[in-house]
C-alpha cells in the first residue's frame, strides 16, 4: 500500500493552500521587519531638537552638540562685524528643527578678516550719489569734510583712515570713508577739469557737477561716427583754463583712437619769389 504526504497532491487545491501558506509567511515577515526590528535598530520615531549656535565659538560647539547627540560640519565662510570671529553666523538644519539622533549640522563661521572691494569713484559725484554708492559697495560713510568750493556737497576727495584714497584700491567691507565735499562758499572761478576722453554722457555729468553748461557740439568733417561710441577729443576752454559758473564749454566728438590731423599753413609768398 502507497501513502501520501500531506500537501504533496498535485491537486490544484493543495498549490492553492501551499501558496497561501507562502503568502502568509511573507506577510509575517515584512511586518515583523517593518515595525519591530527596524524601529528598533533606528530609533524610529525619537528625534532631536535641534538647538541654536548662532554667536557659538567653534571651540565650544562640539563639546556642546556632543551633549545633543548632534554632530557638525563647516560648509561655508561669510562676514559680519555684528559678530566675533570664528563664531556661527547660520545653521542647517535651523534651531527648532526636530532630526535623528547623531544628525550632522552644517555651519558658516564668521571670517577672521572681512573680505575687501574696490574702492568706487565718488570724485565729482553729488554727496547723496557717494553716500548710494558707498552702500551698495557695502562701505560706509564717514565725516563730511567741508572745503572751500562753489559747489555745494560736491565730492572732492575720498579718505580712509584719515589719507586720501584712489579708485580702485581694495578695502575692507564695511570700512569707513570719509568724503571732502564742497562748501559752496568758494570762489566763482576755477581751472576747468578734464574731459579729453570722456563719452558725451559722461561730459554732460561733469559740466553738470562743474555747474558749467555745454556749448557747441562739432565733429570733423568727413569723419562718420555710425556705429561708434564718440568721445571727447578736443574741448574749449582748455584743461586748467580759468572758468567761471555758468560758462558755456564747446566739445569735439569723433570715434575713439581719432587725431585730429595737422593743419598746414600756408607758405608766405614772400619765400615763394625769392
Amino acid at each position: 500500500m502507497r501513502f501520501k504526504l500531506p500537501y504533496q497532491s498535485s491537486t490544484l487545491g493543495s498549490l492553492i493552500v501551499n501558496l497561501s501558506l507562502a503568502v502568509g509567511l511573507l506577510a509575517f515577515l515584512s511586518l515583523f521587519y517593518f515595525y519591530i526590528y527596524l524601529p528598533n535598530t533606528t530609533n524610529h520615531g525619537e528625534t532631536i531638537t535641534v538647538p541654536s549656535l548662532e554667536g557659538m565659538a567653534i571651540d565650544k560647539i562640539d563639546d556642546f552638540l556632543s551633549g545633543h547627540d548632534l554632530r557638525y560640519e563647516i560648509n561655508d565662510s561669510s562676514y559680519s562685524e555684528d559678530f566675533p570671529p570664528l563664531t556661527v553666523l547660520q545653521q542647517f538644519p535651523k534651531p527648532g528643527s526636530k532630526v535623528k539622533e547623531n544628525r550632522k549640522i552644517y555651519i558658516t563661521l564668521n571670517r577672521v578678516t572681512p573680505p575687501t572691494v574696490p574702492m568706487p569713484d565718488l570724485v565729482d559725484r553729488s554727496r547723496i550719489n557717494a553716500e548710494v554708492v558707498l552702500k551698495s559697495n557695502e562701505l560706509r560713510r564717514g565725516h563730511i569734510i567741508l572745503e572751500p568750493s562753489p559747489f555745494l556737497n560736491l565730492v572732492k576727495e575720498m579718505r580712509y583712515m584719515g589719507k586720501p584714497i584712489k579708485e580702485g584700491t581694495r578695502v575692507p567691507k564695511g570700512a569707513v570713508i570719509d568724503l571732502v565735499v564742497g562748501d559752496g562758499y568758494g570762489r566763482s572761478d576755477f581751472r576747468i577739469g578734464n574731459l579729453i576722453g570722456d563719452s558725451y554722457e559722461t561730459a554732460l555729468f561733469k559740466l553738470q557737477g562743474w555747474n558749467l553748461h555745454l556749448g557747441s557740439v562739432e565733429i570733423p568733417a568727413g569723419v562718420d561716427t555710425t556705429g561708434t561710441s564718440p568721445v571727447v577729443y578736443k574741448q574749449y576752454p582748455e584743461v586748467n583754463e580759468q572758468v567761471r559758473v555758468g560758462d558755456p564749454v564747446d566739445l569735439w566728438l569723433a570715434p575713439p583712437g581719432y587725431v585730429e590731423p595737422d593743419i598746414e599753413e600756408d607758405e608766405d609768398p614772400e619765400f615763394d619769389e625769392l
